[in-house]
């Protein structure tokens, strides 16, 4: 479990910034669908993508006809939910083809008990900061309650990662940490991505698989 975790960088919108970041090689690229996020996508960016880089839809408390919609016209690979959506929800959108990934915000008060409901009807789970909004904080919650989780599913490991923070993600034990998910730490401005500081995070991060 203690594999190098790949990559997602989140709230992507700018077709040229895209561009100039799939030359880093990421593996997901992630698509914010939520109207009221700074990084709302409404228009599908030009832009070519190699199967090796995932594309995700970040939604929060859609219908599934238009979470499906959105899959279908993006070419959306992994449905990653942000919301309150139920286990029910889950299981109709990966019966649609999708691969679905939940996410849970912790604080010192999150019952990972929660998960069970959902590990038999997603193939990955996603833990995010707290906050009483939906969407990201752009800050760190405490990694060390993750050793309440039952690994039932692949991690993907967001909430304020930054890139002062490759060590402490190389030093993460006994997780099934699949991906990285990084956002705003690494921007000029909403959905526009410094691509410099990209590349140095994801060479550091990888450096040890060589």
């Amino acid at each position: 479990m203690n594999r190098i975790p790949e990559i997602k960088v989140c709230g992507m919108r700018d077709s040229s910034n895209i561009n100039e970041l799939l030359e880093l090689k990421p593996d997901y690229v992630g698509f914010i669908f939520y109207k009221k996020s700074p990084r709302y996508v409404e228009q599908k960016p030009e832009v070519e993508f190699s199967a090796n880089t995932k594309k995700v839809g970040v939604f929060v408390n859609a219908s599934e006809r238009v979470i499906n919609e959105k899959r279908i016209h993006f070419g959306l690979d992994i449905i990653q939910l942000h919301g309150d959506e139920s286990p029910e929800l889950c299981f109709l959108l990966k019966q649609s083809g999708a691969r679905v990934m939940k996410v849970f915000r912790v604080d010192e008060d999150f019952d990972f008990q929660q998960t069970r409901r959902y590990q038999d009807y997603c193939d990955y789970f996603l833990f995010d900061t707290q906050t009483k909004a939906f969407g990201g904080s752009g800050k760190k919650f405490d990694w060390s309650l993750l050793e309440n989780y039952n690994n039932a599913r692949p991690v993907f490991l967001s909430g304020g990662i930054g890139p002062e923070d490759v060590n402490d993600i190389l030093e993460i034990k006994n997780l099934n940490l699949k991906a990285i998910d990084v956002n705003s730490k690494f921007e000029i401005r909403p959905a526009v991505k410094d691509i410099s500081l990209l590349s140095d995070f994801i060479d550091e991060l990888r450096k040890t698989e060589a």
